[in-house]
């Protein structure tokens, strides 16, 4: 994502916006929060505060440029838009998987039609608990 992916979405290309946008793209594989974002910009020695991220991802999120995810836990953890896919968490440690698959998509667009949906967006999330031997919580 550039500079001009912010103004397509409508947006200026202040300072803020782009040093979020960078922690974003660098941590493309990864569902940050607000604070995991602030905790990477101090980390960088920029000076970028709290409220500030919140609102710019809020912003990001309204022009499209994120989505927002709120899984089990609560908090809200934001991703660049990437394309359609659904996510797998851990209960144990928080680990987040994203798959795609196209026979599940095919069967909820059925499920839609069926009950007399068109359907125009969903989400899915599998909980469960991973089977990494290094599971944060693994003995909780």
């Amino acid at each position: 994502m550039e500079t001009s992916d912010l103004r397509k979405a409508g947006l200026k290309a202040t300072l803020p916006r782009l040093k979020i946008l960078q922690v974003l793209e660098a941590n493309k594989a990864d569902h940050l929060s607000a604070e995991d974002v602030y905790r990477m910009l101090m980390d960088e020695g920029e000076d970028v505060g709290l409220a500030t991220i919140y609102r710019v991802l809020a912003q990001f999120e309204d022009a499209g440029l994120v989505i927002r995810h709120h899984f089990e836990d609560g908090h809200a953890l934001f991703e660049l838009e990437q394309g359609h896919h659904d996510h797998i968490v851990c209960v144990k440690c928080g680990r987040i998987e994203e798959f795609f698959d196209r026979d599940i998509e095919q069967r909820q667009r059925k499920i839609a039609e069926d009950n007399g949906f068109d359907l125009s967006k969903h989400t899915l999330v599998l909980y469960g608990e991973c089977q990494n031997t290094n599971c944060k919580k693994g003995d909780s």
